[in-house]
């Protein structure tokens, strides 16, 4: 057996669920807080300050008070792990048993801890060894490499530029049926045509439909500016 795969073996589901969701809070291995990991997880701070002093003490995060958490070498290791899983799994269901992106998530989150390494690995094989998963979420290599391509939020583009959607950074299905039904799924090409400031609503063109979103959802868009040459 694997160094990574005796690691796993010696993780409980809560201790992979911390370390993909502090994965997740630190982009570009940022400082993750204790109050940004409690919100994402549904936790008390009091439950999340022991266990990263838990995590700090097995040496897979490192814990600077007042700055906040970061993933050591193992411990990121760990999580790209779960995230490959993960990703997998969302693109398996919806490749081949039938599930839309908005309803995966719950679903891969429950079998990511379940599925051996072996059917995560085959499953990868059948879909062709993908790179990002069915809300463009980029998706580690078996090695534990990941290839995170240089993206901006919506919310950030210039009126009159002209993007391609490439990531949707949302898991809750309610938003996800709705940014679908306006057609803003990874692939579309979308143009700013007004963005109000202060962080006002954003118009947009897709497909030839003019749409209205606000700040906060194109915040979780994100996109690469069209190649003009």
């Amino acid at each position: 057996m694997s160094a990574s795969a005796l690691l796993h073996e010696s993780l409980t589901r809560s201790v992979e669920d911390y370390l993909k969701a502090i994965y997740r809070l630190s982009p570009e291995g940022r400082p993750a807080s204790t109050s940004d990991i409690a919100h994402l997880l549904e936790l008390s701070p009091a439950s999340v300050s022991g266990m990263v002093k838990r995590l700090s003490e097995q040496g897979l995060l490192e814990h600077a008070p007042y700055k906040g958490v970061q993933l050591t070498a193992e411990g990121r290791r760990a999580a790209l792990r779960m995230v490959r899983r993960h990703r997998l799994i969302e693109a398996y269901l919806v490749a081949f048993l039938g599930y839309s992106w908005d309803t995966v998530h719950d679903e891969a989150e429950r079998l990511e801890h379940a599925v051996s390494d072996t059917l995560v690995e085959r499953m990868a094989a059948v879909l062709g060894n993908p790179t990002s998963d069915p809300h463009g979420d980029p998706i580690p290599a078996a090695d534990g490499s990941i290839q995170e391509p240089a993206l901006v939020p919506l919310s950030e583009v210039a009126p009159g530029e002209t993007l391609e959607l490439r990531r949707v950074d949302e898991s809750q299905s309610d938003r996800l049926r709705y940014i679908a039904s306006i057609g803003l799924t990874p692939g579309a090409v979308v143009s700013v045509v007004e963005r109000q400031p202060f962080q006002g609503p954003i118009t947009i063109l897709v497909d030839g439909q003019t749409h209205v979103i606000g700040h906060e959802l194109g915040h979780v868009l994100f996109c690469a500016v069209e190649d003009e040459n």
